[in-house]
């Protein structure tokens, strides 16, 4: 019997080291209550990693993100499992709550209640949906094509429906700002709180203006998008805070800095023929290794070696 409490201590203690997809939906919904949430971007877990170093309440994984990473752009091209994966591997290594961007759902309303079932079942805290036709585009390119507002009236009603968790977070996002105008926009998003959204997310808004005419015009939860480069003014968490929006993500922040880091050092690389030059640049192999946990790790598995030698003498 000793021995079997021991294997289920050991057992314990593996399972501190993986216990990230443990968060409850209710800490992010409760972090809104209590002010603005920042959300950075993160594109795999080892962002997810040094950005909860950071000290955020919360991540964001955009969908524009799991493209990227695969090479690919933001057009529809990913699938659920492709994106359910990568929420299940970040959330193996982040405690953090984790907002999903699952594009127009994957489909159609059946299509959205699997899609749900599968990013709640991975880990994740919130995703939001928006109203476009497939294929979608960025939200801050033209060109942009709406649903009809039954049609995501319909989705809506069935992400919300397809939850297991209530606290897990359904926000609508409308493109409609870059399509028919702003009164449009925040016609469409009065009409998805009515349909069980608890937020909603007003794609391209093109001024500080905009964002506060339709914060003062939408009830609930508001979520607003700094992508750089794009149609909208690049505020800070602060300014928001003051204009009524509690979520503020950062999608492809970091991704867009690692890039424009590995262009360099790919380059460099290229040219010398080597790395003694710029050594300095890099994290170290104990930075590294500090950074991912590796001892922790490694002193894990030495454990278990020496107690299961143990039960076989």
């Amino acid at each position: 019997m000793k021995d079997v409490n021991e294997m289920k201590k050991n057992a314990k203690r593996t399972d501190d080291l993986f216990e990230g997809a443990r968060s409850d939906p209710s800490e992010l919904k409760q972090s809104v209550l209590r002010g603005v949430v920042a959300a950075p971007g993160v594109f795999n877990a080892i962002s997810a990693i040094i950005a909860e170093k950071h000290g955020f309440k919360a991540l964001y994984l955009s969908g524009s993100g799991v493209a990227g990473a695969m090479g690919l752009p933001d057009l529809s091209l990913t699938s659920l499992s492709e994106v359910a994966e990568e929420v299940r591997r970040i959330k193996l290594v982040s405690k953090l709550p984790l907002i999903v961007d699952v594009d127009t759902g994957f489909g159609e309303v059946l299509n959205v209640e699997r899609t749900i079932r599968e990013i709640e079942r991975a880990g994740a805290s919130a995703v939001h949906i928006e109203d476009q036709v497939l294929p979608k585009k960025c939200g801050h390119l033209e060109g942009k094509k709406l649903i009809e507002v039954n049609e995501m009236i319909e989705k809506v009603e069935a992400a919300c429906k397809a939850r297991v968790n209530k606290d897990f977070m359904i926000i609508a996002r409308t493109d409609a700002r870059s399509v028919d105008g702003i009164d449009d926009a925040i016609e469409r998003a009065k009409l998805y709180l009515k349909a069980g959204a608890d937020g909603i997310f007003p794609e391209a808004l093109e001024s500080e203006e905009e964002f506060r005419e339709f914060s003062s015009k939408v009830s609930g939860v508001l979520m607003a998008n700094m992508t750089e480069f794009g149609k909208s003014p690049l505020l800070s968490v602060d300014e928001l805070r003051k204009l009524g929006y509690r979520i503020v993500i950062f999608p492809l922040t970091a991704f867009r800095g690692a890039l424009k880091y590995m262009e360099e050092i790919y380059g460099e690389l290229s040219k010398r023929g080597t790395q003694r030059e710029f050594l300095g640049k890099l994290m170290t192999r104990k930075e590294y290794y500090e950074l991912i946990e590796y001892f922790s790790y490694e002193a894990e598995d030495k454990k278990l070696k020496e107690k299961s030698t143990k039960i076989m003498r």
